[in-house]
């Protein structure tokens, strides 16, 4: 067996996705319990990838930096080697609050949309997606999420503040989805999935839109569905929820009861905002074994937080909790964001991993950059999850065997103290210890 090659980020250092001294296995002799153990032999999800949000702040902001930071970024974002190895992504269709304003691609009253144009995303937004998937070395596939339908559609006529589809418009506003994967698709961009609603719970002061289950279950069954297969668009997969883990269970299992409507739907998006209830994410896995999970959204709410731990900290427990229970992709929000944590078109300011500041031209990475680096970076497209034990409470863990036959295995501590540990494998077995407030990627290939 080689050698076990370490990574460390760890708070009040200079370690930052840092390699460290290997590690080496000696065979277990003894009969110790271990604070951790994996096998290799019992399987779980597979892998889809790791990225973020290309939203219309983010490209925006990054034109208004120096051609050389924003290329900066693209790299250490999606390069497989001198960053994260982002491979998937998301996108709006239209506008969302991380937008300069709302929008949309059609005129008022356009019911046939035959006015539909994506001219706008074409200045900031296509050319970054572009541009990073000539970083990346190859396409990125792409989620695409309405915040909500054109004013003219909805109840409250506005886009903002909740509202409704209004049922005259079902046929329409799903053939909207079809005409922005298409018009996506001819700029060589690759839609991969859907969601049907960006958060359908919420009433936002932002571009928003309701959706109890039933309604988004019908509307997928009668509606969505119906015409994207229709428009030869099947192999676009449709997500529903894209929302919080506290209802989870119950939208689920609304729509995916119903066989006309599961029929459609590849799976159930999720957040991270309100509740770390990692069991409910689960107990969707649990009910619908045939249908996938992906965490669509999460970011730190209320401004930038240059320089916090926490943000970090917030970043690897969700991860190492969502991928316990079966999640099979995660998607940040906004790649990027300026000196304020905007623009945003009402002033629902938030943090991203990468600050902008658009003043002094400086690119500022925060610990939620280096925390899913020890995911994203390790944990490879096709990946699959294998068993892990761990009897250590003060550490959360989570393990993988990549395509080539590497074992990655992330371990985080969160506490104020360095913890001692113990890990095996089979009959393998090394010791080592996690500084205080740590994240560590442990890797290799027997």
């Amino acid at each position: 067996m080689s050698q076990i090659d370490v990574t460390l980020t760890a708070k009040d250092t200079e370690e930052r996705l840092a390699k460290q001294a290997p590690l080496s296995f000696t065979t277990n002799a003894s009969a110790t319990k271990l604070d951790i153990e994996i096998t290799d032999t019992e399987t779980y999800q597979t892998i889809i990838g790791f990225g973020g949000a290309f939203t219309e702040a983010a490209a925006y902001t990054l034109s208004q930096m120096p051609t050389e930071k924003r290329q900066e970024v693209l790299k250490k974002y999606f390069d497989p080697n001198e960053g994260l190895g982002y491979t998937i992504g998301r996108v709006a269709i239209h506008s969302c609050d991380f937008a300069l304003g709302n929008y949309t691609y059609v005129e008022e009253n356009d019911v046939e949309l035959k006015s539909f144009d994506i001219a706008r995303d074409r200045q900031w937004v296509i050319p970054l997606i572009q541009d990073a998937m000539k970083v990346k070395g190859g396409t990125i596939p792409l989620l695409a999420s309405p915040w909500s339908p054109p004013a003219w559609m909805k109840s409250n006529q506005e886009m903002n503040n909740g509202g409704q589809l209004l049922p005259d418009y079902r046929d329409t506003w799903a053939t909207y989805y079809t005409k922005f994967i298409k018009a996506y698709r001819e700029e060589g961009l690759d839609i991969w999935g859907i969601t049907v609603q960006n958060e359908p719970a919420a009433v936002q002061v932002w571009d928003s839109c309701i959706y109890s289950a039933e309604e988004e279950r019908d509307f997928v069954k009668n509606h969505l569905g119906p015409i994207m297969h229709e428009a030869g668009l099947a192999d676009v997969k449709i997500i529903i929820w894209d929302h919080n883990r506290d209802l989870i269970v119950e939208r689920a299992s609304t729509v995916l009861e119903d066989p006309e409507a599961a029929k459609y739907v590849w799976g159930t998006g999720l957040h991270w905002y309100v509740s770390e209830e990692f069991d409910k994410v689960g107990e969707v896995h649990r009910r619908f074994p045939d249908k996938h999970l992906l965490f669509t959204e999460g970011c730190q709410e209320g401004g930038v937080k240059l320089g916090e731990w926490f943000t970090g900290e917030r970043y690897g427990r969700n991860m190492i909790g969502d991928l316990n229970n079966w999640v099979e992709g995660y998607l940040d929000w906004n790649i990027v964001l300026n000196e304020e944590g905007g623009p945003n078109h009402v002033g629902n300011l938030c943090d991203a991993p990468i600050i902008a500041d658009t003043k002094t031209k400086e690119l500022h990475y925060n610990s939620s950059y280096y925390y899913i680096g020890h995911f994203s970076k390790f944990i490879r497209p096709g990946a699959v999850r294998i068993k892990l034990t761990n009897h250590n409470e003060q550490l959360q863990s989570t393990a993988f065997r990549n395509e080539d036959g590497t074992i990655a295995i992330v371990v985080m501590n969160e506490g104020d103290q360095t913890v001692p540990f113990s890990m095996g494998f089979g009959q393998h077995v090394c010791e080592t210890e996690l500084p205080a407030h740590a994240i560590a990627t442990y890797t290799f290939k027997m």
